[in-house]
């Protein structure tokens, strides 16, 4: 029952990429605008919106992933899937990375706003 779940999971994720991605870049530009970063803060927002940023290998991944899921015996399919999970994981470490650095570049008011901004009810309660 468990691997039925991951795998509608699996089709959600691919399926409301596109969706997720115009609200990411929504989400981003009220952030930035929200931080007031100096000029020299700037090249880190450049990066941390490049590592945080919806990535075409990670969605291709998961296409491919759903499409083998239904083409192989269970043994082959667990091993696909802890492999996806695994590539996740190390996908989020990387992110995680890039928030941290990002984050140590600000001031702690931008900091304060940051904390408010990125709380996952932020975007549902914002106008």
């Amino acid at each position: 029952m468990r691997w039925i779940v991951l795998g509608c999971c699996l089709a959600l994720m691919v399926g409301s990429a596109a969706r997720a991605a115009e609200a990411v870049s929504a989400e981003l530009i009220r952030l930035h605008d929200d931080l007031k970063l100096s000029d020299s803060q700037e090249a880190a927002w450049t990066q941390y919106a490049t590592a945080i940023a919806p990535s075409p290998q990670a969605a291709a991944r998961r296409r491919a992933t759903e499409e083998l899921l239904p083409t192989v015996p269970t043994p082959r399919r667990i091993a696909l899937i802890e492999a996806a999970m695994a590539q996740d994981a190390a996908d989020f470490r990387r992110q995680g990375a890039a928030v941290n650095a990002f984050y140590a570049s600000l001031s702690p008011e931008q900091q304060r706003t940051f904390d408010q901004d990125t709380l996952p009810q932020a975007s549902a309660a914002r106008p």
